[in-house]
């Protein structure tokens, strides 16, 4: 297989939701499924899971099999030893293939970094985030957390480099997700967006993945992830989420710190009410870059 399919397989599976779509479909009956059995399980509309499905069918990770009116999702049988050394292994803790991770990501930046800079920066991220949120997907966020770590690194080396904001909450699970997603969603390219914990959660909560889908914003591969001094000094803009006092301070950067409530353990209908003041600030805040 080409470095390129890796790639791609690599940046399939560092999607949260397509990660936990492929272990479901590990664990139903007959190791198949329905779209709509996903979604239900999920939580989130059949027309999202059915992209997230193109994504996995596209990288060859699932094939689909129809009956009928009915289309079947199963797992590629030549991919299984792949996704298993980016999941781990169902029922057991199996590490992290790190070497590979590596490669991938040196043939990503191939002419940027060399491959003994790509090594140190996808150790370091393994490490943190083995301390802040545990072994749950850990191959695939180590990926994802060391490639935002190098796009950094080359945008600190560009004179024309866009600008970068950070939103901190202490989970990095609710608040700095919506942020982030709706700032994302509405500058594009135009702005690199980042965000961090205090002290991360495993996971963002179910109810803002559902509050964000229901505007028609995907989470993307977004986890919750560990407040480094590197990612606040990589920004311009930080914003703060209740954890202000946890946030290093750095000459050249501005600050910002968002009075709102945390949305941990409130009913839906308060998360839409928090997203839509987030959306709020968002806009405010874009218009003012």
């Amino acid at each position: 297989m080409s470095p390129a399919v890796h790639d791609g397989a690599l940046t399939a599976l560092a999607d949260p939701t397509r990660a936990r779509i492929v272990q479901l479909i590990q664990d139903a009956d007959g190791s198949r499924a329905l779209v709509g059995e996903l979604a239900e399980e999920l939580r989130l509309r059949q027309p999202t899971v059915s992209h997230h499905m193109g994504v996995l069918h596209t990288e060859g990770i699932v094939i689909r099999e129809r009956e009928g009116r009915r289309v079947w999702y199963s797992i590629d049988p030549a991919q299984a030893d792949r996704i298993t050394a980016i999941l781990g292994s169902r029922g057991a803790e199996v590490a992290p293939d790190l070497d590979r991770i590596v490669d991938d990501l040196a043939t990503r930046y191939r002419g940027t970094f060399n491959r003994e800079t790509v090594a140190r920066c996808v150790q370091e991220s393994h490490d943190l985030l083995l301390r802040s949120s545990g072994t749950h997907l850990l191959a695939s966020r180590t990926a994802r957390f060391a490639s935002d770590l190098l796009d950094d690194r080359r945008a600190a080396r560009s004179s024309a480099a866009r600008p970068t904001v950070l939103f901190v909450c202490v989970q990095n699970a609710g608040r700095s997700q919506l942020a982030a997603g709706i700032l994302r969603q509405l500058a594009g390219d135009r702005v690199t967006v980042r965000t961090a914990g205090s002290a991360p959660a495993s996971d963002v909560r179910t109810a803002v993945v559902t509050a964000l889908d229901e505007i028609g914003i995907p989470l993307g591969g977004e986890f919750p992830k560990p407040l480094t001094d590197e990612a606040v000094k990589a920004a311009d803009v930080v914003i703060t989420m209740g954890c202000g006092d946890a946030c290093p301070i750095f000459p050249g950067r501005r600050y910002e710190d968002w009075d709102l409530e945390d949305p941990v353990g409130k009913p839906l209908s308060t998360v839409r009410e928090i997203r839509d003041d987030i959306d709020r600030r968002v806009r405010t805040l874009l218009a003012n870059l």
